[in-house]
């Protein structure tokens, strides 16, 4: 039987949008023409959208048809031994596996417009509505990258790698490289001091240094974290920004707000990983849970939330991909380089910007975004459909080192 689309809630869940409705709701006073023709301002106001920036930062790759695609990994020949004359040479060894990145289910956002709407308007809103549900589309996917980086960063040892939840489809591999985090400052309020952002910055690239990792790093930072940068906090002000001070090789310049490097390394910012909503306090809506000791399937399943709403999260094995966990966090205890025994969801939560290379994350993508619209005759009206199909995984997990508030 064909759904009524008049019977679904008139929100953000489903339902008709009616562009001449206030806040999608009516009542008697308030009707469904509302907003409709009283002096046009030449202009139409949409709603605020967040910058969404990590598609260009890892490694993507399309496929035409199936449902996954392989990475080879292949193992280090560690091994040199000097030559005994006379005696028969015998290579060694060496191992492969691989990293299997997997399709999530068909995401979509899809909006219905009456064609009495459309006749009475003064502006286009199609292509308002198609942009916005484009913009809704590629925050989940920048959300569901950071929370793939975030754990392949938590990924410090071979225990933590193999934990069920981290990695999807997990080979244990012999030759795996993997590093460690760094803690920014000694207190949780160093976080927030540019001497402490840009050294905890300089640490992350010392450890790829030393661990030989490969790529070119990057620098995602929260927006507060950026703007700390140039903090005028104390009489160290000279110290703060020395990353500024062209004397010493710096760039960047505080009257126009840029920092583009530090080490070499670009800076992006984005406000997907989360905020300070006072002093050293933080709230990100890339996971949260109940309990920092819980492992409740329910606390890692709801754990990604946008506002008051929960985020999309995948269908299960026996509807769709079963990756219903992919981007969760769990809750299991391993010792991390610090050498404390620690819930991976409670050092999940201290992560506050992240070093990396374009191989920690990967992404398989079957369906690029698109949209398709079809007049309904029997609706008298247009549904617009906006998609796309594609899935993450970690890569390399050395490739990714968060830095963490002091806790």
């Amino acid at each position: 039987m064909a759904t009524n689309y008049s019977s679904i809630a008139s929100n953000v869940e489903g339902g008709i949008h009616r562009s001449g409705m206030v806040n999608a709701a009516t009542n008697s006073t308030v009707g469904s023409r509302e907003l409709f023709l009283k002096l046009y301002a030449g202009e139409v106001l949409t709603s605020f959208q967040s910058k969404n920036i990590m598609m260009p930062l890892h490694r993507v790759r399309t496929i035409s048809k199936g449902k996954s695609a392989q990475f080879p990994m292949t193992g280090k020949y560690r091994d040199a031994a000097y030559h005994t004359p006379g005696n028969e040479i015998v290579p060694t060894a060496s191992k492969q596996s691989e990293r299997v990145v997997s399709v999530d289910d068909l995401l979509i956002n899809a909006q219905f417009i009456p064609s009495i709407d459309e006749a009475m308007r003064h502006y286009d809103i199609r292509s308002v509505y198609t942009q916005e549900a484009g913009f809704g589309l590629s925050k989940v996917a920048d959300e569901n990258i950071l929370r793939l980086a975030i754990k392949a960063s938590l990924c410090e040892n071979a225990a933590i790698a193999a934990t069920a939840g981290m990695i999807q489809e997990h080979n244990a591999f012999d030759d795996e490289d993997f590093t460690p985090n760094v803690v920014c400052g000694d207190a949780a309020a160093d976080i927030r001091k540019p001497k402490d952002i840009v050294q905890a910055i300089m640490d992350a690239r010392r450890i790829f240094d030393n661990y030989n990792v490969p790529g070119d790093p990057v620098v995602v930072l929260p927006t507060d974290m950026y703007y700390d940068l140039f903090k005028v906090s104390d009489a160290t002000n000279m110290v703060d920004f020395a990353i500024f001070n062209k004397d010493v090789g710096g760039s960047g310049s505080i009257a126009a707000g840029q920092v583009p490097s530090i080490l070499g390394m670009p800076i992006y910012v984005t406000n997907n990983l989360g905020y300070f909503s006072s002093g050293s306090t933080w709230v990100s809506n890339l996971w949260t849970q109940a309990s920092a000791n819980s492992a409740l399937v329910a606390g890692r399943l709801a754990a990604h939330k946008d506002g008051a709403k929960v985020a999309p999260v995948p269908l299960t094995k026996s509807v769709g991909s079963g990756r219903e966990s992919q981007y969760a966090v769990p809750a299991g205890a391993n010792t991390f380089a610090s050498g404390a025994s620690q819930h991976i969801s409670t050092v999940a939560m201290e992560v506050r910007a992240l070093v990396m290379t374009a191989d920690a994350v990967a992404t398989v993508k079957l369906m690029d975004l698109s949209v398709e619209s079809e007049y309904q005759i029997n609706r008298q009206g247009t549904l617009v459909v906006s998609k796309y199909a594609m899935g993450h995984n970690v890569l390399r997990p050395a490739c990714a080192v968060s830095i963490h508030q002091f806790s």
